[in-house]
C-alpha cells in the first residue's frame, strides 16, 4: 500500500491548454499573470481609480521576451483579451493601436495612458530569485498610491504569485494520487486498469466523464485545426529571421495541389493517402512543422506541455489516428489522458520550463508523453508505456534551449519533428521489450533530468546567450 503523502494535483487539462503562440512560459504565462494582476489590483481598489500600469521583466523574460511575444501577451492580458478565443488575425493591429495612441483599455473597461517604451521595461541584467521567468506589475491609483505584485511563469503556462507555495499541494482528494511513475504503476496494478483508466478516475474529481471526453476531443480538434492551417499557409514567419514555412510545400508533395475547404476534408485525405515508411516519416514532419510554424506566427495552438513543444503530441496522435488502423474517439481520449498524466509527473518531479531546464524540459517531456500514449494505444501494458516515456526522455537528456534571435523558430520548429520520431521509436522499442529487465526507471530519468538542469549553464536556458544563438549570428529585425 502507498504511504500517505501530500501530493500535488495536476489535471490533464492543466497540461493541455488552448492558447496563442509562440511560448507557453514567455507568452501564455505573462498573459495569464497580467490577467491575474487585474484581479489582484481590484482587491485593493477599483479599476476606475487606476491611472497607470507598468510591467518590469526580469531574467529570461527580459532577454528573449520580445522574440517570444512577452510584450504582446502582457498588453493583451492587461486589455482583458482571452487567449482561447481572441481572433489571431487581429493581434498585431491591437498592439499597434496601443503603441500608436499610447492608450490602453484596462480590462477592456478603463482607459489609461500607456507608453510602450517607458511602461514595459526589459531588465536584461537583473533576475528575481525564485525563477528565471520573473515579472513585476505596478499600478498607480488614487493620489500617489501604488500596488505592485511579482509573478513567475514556471513553464507550460503555469504561474505563481510571489509568496505562494510553488506547488499548492492538497492532500488526498483525488482517489488515486500519483506523484511519481511508481505510484501510477501501483494503481494500475491495484485496480487492474490501464493508465488512461486510472487517470480518468482521477479526472472525475474535477469533471464528469462526459465533460472530460468533450474537453479532450476539443483539444484534439484544436490540434487538428492547427495542423490543417499550418499546411495551407506559405511565406515567411514573422520576427526578422526570414524563416520560410515548409509544411505547405511538404503537404503539397504528399497530397498534391488539391484545395480543402476545412480540416475534416484534409484529415480524411491524409487518412486515405497511400503511405510507405518514407512517406509516413514525411507526414510526421509535416504535422509537427505545421503546428510550430503556426505557433511561431502567433497562431492558436495547444500547450502540450508547452508551446515550444506543441507539435510533438499532435504529430504522433495524427500518426496514430491516420496510419495505425482503426482508432475511435475513445482511443483519442485515452491517448490524451496518458500523455497528460506523464506530463504531470514530469512537472511534479522536475520542470517543464526551458528557462529552468533547457529544451529537455520541453521537447524531451513532450516526446516522453507521446511515447507513453502511443505505446498504450498500440496495445502496450502500463509498464511498457512508462518504459517508452523513459526511453524517449533518456535520449533528450541535456538538450539545451538556444533559440536564435530569441525567437521560437530555429532550432525549435525542427526539434518538434525530431521529438515526434523519437517518441515513435521509443514506443516501438518498449513494445518489443520486457520492462522487468529495464535498467533505468522513468522516475530515475526524471531525477536525472532535473539534476542535469541544475548542472546546465544558465546561457543554455532560453537566454539566447549560448549555443546556436551565438554561433549563428543573424541580425533580427523586430516586427
Amino acid at each position: 500500500m502507498l504511504k500517505p503523502r501530500t501530493l500535488e494535483m495536476v489535471s490533464v487539462f492543466d497540461i493541455f491548454k488552448i492558447g496563442i503562440g509562440p511560448s507557453s512560459s514567455h507568452t501564455m504565462g505573462p498573459w495569464k499573470a497580467a490577467q491575474q494582476f487585474l484581479l489582484d489590483i481590484q482587491k485593493e481598489t477599483t479599476l476606475k481609480e487606476v491611472h497607470k500600469v507598468q510591467t518590469f521583466l526580469y531574467g529570461s523574460l527580459a532577454k528573449t521576451g520580445k522574440g517570444h511575444g512577452t510584450d504582446i501577451a502582457i498588453l493583451l492580458g492587461l486589455s482583458g483579451e482571452n487567449a482561447e478565443v481572441i481572433d489571431t488575425n487581429l493581434i498585431h493591429s491591437k498592439i499597434n493601436a496601443i503603441k500608436t495612441t499610447q492608450k490602453l483599455l484596462l480590462s477592456g473597461k478603463q482607459e489609461i495612458s500607456f507608453e510602450y517604451a517607458k511602461d514595459l521595461v526589459f531588465l536584461n541584467s537583473e533576475s528575481l530569485a525564485f525563477h528565471p521567468n520573473g515579472m513585476k506589475f505596478r499600478a498607480s491609483y488614487g493620489e500617489n498610491q501604488t500596488f505592485e505584485q511579482n509573478y513567475f511563469s514556471i513553464g507550460g503556462g503555469f504561474i505563481i504569485k510571489e509568496g505562494e507555495n510553488k506547488t499548492q499541494t492538497q492532500k488526498g482528494e483525488i482517489p488515486y494520487p500519483t506523484q511519481k511513475a511508481e505510484d501510477l504503476l501501483y494503481w494500475c496494478g491495484e485496480l487492474q486498469k490501464s493508465i488512461s483508466g486510472v487517470v480518468l478516475e482521477n479526472e472525475k474529481y474535477w469533471r464528469s466523464e462526459s465533460e472530460i471526453k468533450a474537453g479532450l476531443l476539443k483539444i484534439w480538434h484544436t490540434m487538428r485545426a492547427c495542423m490543417f492551417k499550418g499546411t495551407q499557409l506559405e511565406g515567411e514567419l514573422p520576427g526578422g529571421l526570414q524563416v520560410k514555412r515548409r509544411a505547405f510545400q511538404l503537404n503539397q508533395r504528399l497530397l498534391g495541389t488539391n484545395k480543402f475547404e476545412n480540416d475534416e476534408d484534409w484529415f480524411q485525405a491524409v487518412r486515405g493517402s497511400m503511405v510507405d515508411f518514407q512517406k509516413t516519416s514525411k507526414w510526421l514532419s509535416c504535422f509537427a512543422l505545421a503546428v510550430n510554424e503556426e505557433n511561431a506566427a502567433f497562431g492558436r495552438v495547444v500547450t502540450a506541455p508547452t508551446n515550444g513543444a506543441a507539435g510533438v503530441i499532435p504529430a504522433v496522435l495524427m500518426y496514430y489516428v491516420c496510419f495505425c488502423g482503426e482508432v475511435s474517439e475513445d482511443d483519442i481520449v485515452d491517448f490524451l489522458l496518458v500523455a497528460g498524466e506523464i506530463g504531470s509527473i514530469f512537472k511534479k518531479g522536475a520542470t517543464i520550463s526551458a528557462a529552468m531546464g533547457g529544451c529537455q524540459a520541453e521537447i524531451g517531456v513532450s516526446s516522453a508523453m507521446a511515447a507513453a500514449a502511443l505505446t498504450q494505444g498500440l496495445g502496450g501494458s502500463p509498464a511498457q508505456a512508462v518504459m517508452a516515456a523513459e526511453i524517449a526522455m533518456e535520449h533528450h537528456l541535456g538538450l539545451t534551449c538556444d533559440p536564435i534571435g530569441g525567437l521560437v523558430q530555429i532550432p525549435c520548429i525542427e526539434r518538434n519533428s525530431m521529438g515526434a520520431i523519437k517518441a515513435i521509436t521509443a514506443a516501438n522499442i518498449a513494445l518489443e521489450s520486457d520492462p522487468a529487465h529495464a535498467k533505468v526507471s522513468l522516475d530515475k530519468v526524471i531525477e536525472t533530468m532535473m539534476q542535469t538542469a541544475l548542472d546546465m549553464s544558465e546561457k543554455y536556458k532560453e537566454t539566447s546567450e549560448g549555443g546556436l544563438a551565438v554561433k549563428v549570428p543573424i541580425n533580427v529585425i523586430e516586427c
